[in-house]
């Protein structure tokens, strides 16, 4: 379903309904899905219907594991780890946003993953030193409170955040 957000002050999640905390932008719940694959901490692969759909997490970004033109980034295999962790074989609400393409140049999708229980997985990704907030081309949604849940993840030493890559 496509909805108009209106200003909220906390974000909730269920199968029918996202609330955000910016005014007047238009998501689309994509319905739930179950995680088959992790490909790295910023990329997942859903099935639903016996379909399988790569979709790539909005204003994150995650120390690169899989790029054939890259070597291996510093905490990369950790956020990799995680994002398995908590997400192999979950449910999980696949959100787009229309302040945003809907597919990246590599044919993925781009949306907001909450996990059945309502975790808000590109958030947490932040918060737990994981993944840095990334800004494509526009300003999303959630732009503000990544970058603030970067900042606590920074200010508190968490995850990449730790010291261990220079």
């Amino acid at each position: 379903t496509e909805d108009q957000l209106s200003t909220v002050v906390y974000t909730q999640v269920d199968t029918q309904n996202i609330l955000a905390t910016t005014t007047d932008v238009s998501t689309q719940t994509q319905g739930v899905h179950v995680v088959s694959r992790v490909v790295d901490g910023d990329t997942i692969e859903v099935t639903k219907n016996g379909i399988k759909e790569k979709v790539r997490l909005i204003g994150v970004n995650t120390p690169e594991t899989v790029d054939p033109r890259k070597k291996v980034e510093c905490f990369g295999k950790e956020a990799s780890a995680y994002a398995k962790e908590i997400l192999m074989n979950q449910k999980v609400t696949v959100v787009s946003d229309s302040t945003q393409d809907t597919r990246d140049r590599y044919g993925r999708l781009l949306a907001y993953v909450y996990r059945e229980d309502g975790l808000f997985v590109n958030k947490h990704m932040i918060e737990e030193g994981y993944a840095y907030e990334y800004t494509y081309k526009a300003p999303y949604l959630f732009q503000k409170e990544f970058k603030e849940a970067q900042l606590k993840a920074q200010t508190e030493g968490k995850g990449l955040w730790a010291g261990v890559c220079e």
